[in-house]
């Protein structure tokens, strides 16, 4: 363990003295002499000691980092940060959410994938609603907004999405393209492949680089 606090404080740039105060900020008040016998193994830390620091060292594995047996396993300080910044990125889509305990829930987002103009989804802007009425495979679930699908999708439905990555020619999915969300018929042609509407005031929608083309799951 001595090695180990060693080792991460130099990584971080502190001299025992700078961690000293670091912790001491934290609310665990010590010296540098603690922190030079801890890492010259002639007394340990409490494990509140210990705790204030793995945060102080930013050490978010400790498993990993003391035992070798986490996450980090075999990454470099580089890789830790990587794993680290990817830990946040799940945290603020709000997609991985601990889920409400009583009965099934399930997302709505609120901001409106459009059956119209189109806006995009992907923002993790939502709320739990109640899904006892949902089908089985449904994994998340949006509002429409305008008319281009009616008369299966109205203005203000919700309807409910299998998050899946691809949906068969005629399918109606829930699709991301050139900056807009939409819900419309996947139309795959030997002339090309568009997004087609059911309302015939609207026209369809070229795709011309499906490699652009993101698909966030299938319309139930």
């Amino acid at each position: 363990m001595g090695r180990k606090l060693a080792a991460l404080r130099t990584e971080q740039g502190l001299s025992q003295r700078q961690l000293a105060e670091r912790l001491t900020q934290m609310g665990e008040p010590v010296s540098d002499k603690a922190v030079s016998k801890w890492e010259k193994g002639t007394t340990q830390p409490s494990a509140r000691q210990f705790l204030a620091l793995c945060r102080a060292l930013e050490v978010a594995d400790m498993s990993g980092e003391f035992l070798g047996e986490g996450l980090t396993r075999g990454l470099d300080r580089a890789g830790r940060r990587k794993l680290a910044e990817y830990a946040d990125l799940l945290r603020r889509s709000g997609m991985y959410q601990p889920r409400p305990e009583r009965g099934r829930a399930i997302r709505l987002y609120t901001l409106a994938a459009s059956a119209g103009a189109g806006q995009f989804l992907d923002d993790g802007d939502f709320t739990w609603i109640d899904a006892a009425g949902a089908p089985a495979q449904a994994d998340f679930a949006v509002r429409v907004a305008g008319d281009s699908m009616e008369p299966r999708y109205r203005d203000g439905q919700v309807v409910y999405v299998r998050a899946v990555p691809t949906v068969a020619d005629g399918e109606a999915g829930l699709f991301y393209w050139q900056g807009s969300g939409y819900i419309k018929i996947l139309r795959d042609r030997p002339e090309g492949v568009c997004l087609h509407s059911l309302n015939p005031a609207y026209g369809d929608i070229p795709v011309t680089d499906t490699t652009q083309l993101r698909v966030f799951g299938r319309v139930l």
